[in-house]
């Protein structure tokens, strides 16, 4: 049986990761707007994740004996000035995003609810691969600048990313 107040607190989770594909469709239509189809993409794959995040708290829940109570999601960010702005809200939400699962993991280690440490521990690496792909990308915008060949690379890169949806039984 799920304790209640892990139950509550990844209700709350499942809203932000929710938000956070959101968010993550709304930089897509604006890289589509600013003509960058590669980045596009690529935030397009990152909102399809975070979706596949939201999905394993919402079956860890109920596989735990608790109840989903979905709420309402705040509208997203629509308008940036460009993809390095982009993307420094990208490091800057991935890093908000990470505290919110240490939040999570800290519930869990101060209520011993061990499956719930046990079930936090991938997201808590995956933390570290998101802020680091966010660092990564920023980089190589700011390297990039306002140099349009540069740019149109960068771009064309981005575009490769797939989405591969997670095995039954694997952490997605």
């Amino acid at each position: 049986m799920i304790n209640k107040k892990i139950e509550k607190a990844f209700n709350g989770q499942i809203n932000a990761e929710t938000y956070s594909s959101y968010l993550y469709w709304s930089m897509s239509s604006a890289l589509m707007e600013m003509n960058l189809p590669g980045f596009a993409n690529w935030m397009r794959v990152q909102a399809m994740e975070e979706m596949t995040h939201a999905e394993k708290f919402f079956n860890y829940t109920i596989e735990r004996g608790g109840r989903v109570k979905l709420t309402a999601i705040e509208a997203p960010q629509t308008d940036w000035k460009d993809v390095e702005a982009i993307f420094k809200h990208v490091q800057q939400h991935e890093a908000h995003v990470t505290g919110l699962i240490n939040g999570l993991m800290d519930l869990a280690l101060a209520e011993k609810d061990h499956a719930a440490a046990m079930f936090l521990q991938w997201f808590v690496n995956e933390q570290v691969e998101e802020e680091a792909n966010a660092a990564e990308i920023l980089g190589k915008l700011k390297v990039a600048g306002t140099t349009s060949a540069a740019l149109y690379m960068l771009d064309k890169e981005m575009a490769t990313r797939t989405f591969v949806p997670p095995t039954a039984g694997q952490q997605p």
